[in-house]
């Protein structure tokens, strides 16, 4: 069997979610060694409290998909391809040997630093459900302006379309999509703006930070979030994860490639069931297990189950 490892984003987040990871020992090194870098116990980010900064937040869902990550592989499960939808892509290339926790700790911190500096007021991000891309790209055309800019973000589904941008151009193609038809034109509860045009400074200063750090070819095949295509040079991926944030990821189209790669269990990572649910709808042939909804040991039996 061939395991597909994914890593939710931004908007998954939970309270308490590292308490709820796995009882392993891999987890509790992972935390230990988090912790170490952070000079605090990284256990503090995941109250209330702290998720309601994007900082925490980033950090904590880092600290989840890698340590999660380390578990599965510790118990057998090693992944054919690794993908991770926005700061996902992060915990995505140190499971792939890319990066080290140190070094992806430092770039993510500094990239959910940025992006609050950077974001500006009255911007935000919405999900478009029941139109497909070009509906959405359609509409968008015509609210566009410049004083109110709305972009096409991240395409998560055939027809779940994320768009950024002002509040005002936002609105006006969420009244548009739900007269074209569209199920539900709905404010995402991110508090900075991402995959976005405006944000490509913070692009910008992530391939300058990514130029000084040490980088590995990738030990498994990493799925790109830019242009949903299988990444097997380093240079390639930190490409992809500085710039990620000022595009919109083409989450839909990573799915599908995957599956062409010939994987055929879907394994999320904690906190989310987002990425699973996405994969059920895109793909249904293909496995898709969230490891927030079920136990490690379930995950392992299903795979011993289906033979490799």
């Amino acid at each position: 069997m061939s395991i597909a490892l994914l890593f939710p984003g931004q908007g998954s987040q939970t309270p308490d979610m590292l308490d709820r990871l796995p009882d392993h020992p891999a987890v509790q090194q992972t935390l230990e060694e988090v912790s170490a870098e952070l000079g605090y116990d990284v256990r503090t980010l995941d109250s209330p409290e702290a998720l309601q900064s994007t900082v925490p937040v980033q950090l904590a869902l880092l600290t989840a998909g890698v340590a999660a990550a380390r578990a599965l592989e510790h118990e057998g499960l090693i992944p054919e391809a690794v993908a991770g939808l926005s700061v996902g892509a992060f915990g995505a290339a140190v499971h792939a040997g890319v990066l080290t926790l140190s070094d992806a700790i430092r770039l993510v911190k500094q990239r959910a630093e940025l992006m609050e500096q950077n974001s500006p007021a009255g911007y935000g991000l919405t999900a478009i459900v029941g139109l497909n891309e070009d509906q959405v790209a359609a509409l968008i055309g015509e609210a566009n302006t410049p004083a109110e800019p709305v972009y096409l973000g991240n395409v998560n589904s055939a027809e779940q379309i994320v768009i950024s941008g002002s509040l005002t151009g936002m609105q006006k193609v969420s009244r548009a999509a739900l007269q074209a038809g569209a199920r539900k034109a709905e404010r995402l509860d991110v508090a900075v703006l991402s995959h976005s045009p405006l944000l490509q400074p913070v692009a910008d200063a992530l391939l300058q930070t990514l130029q000084n750090i040490p980088l590995r070819p990738p030990r498994v095949t990493y799925v790109g979030n830019v242009k949903a295509r299988p990444l097997r040079k380093a240079e390639d991926i930190a490409w992809d994860l500085a710039n990620n944030i000022a595009h919109g990821v083409r989450w839909y189209e990573t799915t599908i490639v995957l599956h062409e790669l010939g994987c055929t269990l879907y394994i999320e990572t904690p906190p989310g069931h987002v990425l699973t649910n996405l994969a059920k709808q895109s793909i249904p042939e293909v496995k898709s297990i969230a490891l927030a909804e079920t136990s490690l040991t379930y995950i392992v039996q299903q795979v011993s189950r289906r033979g490799p």
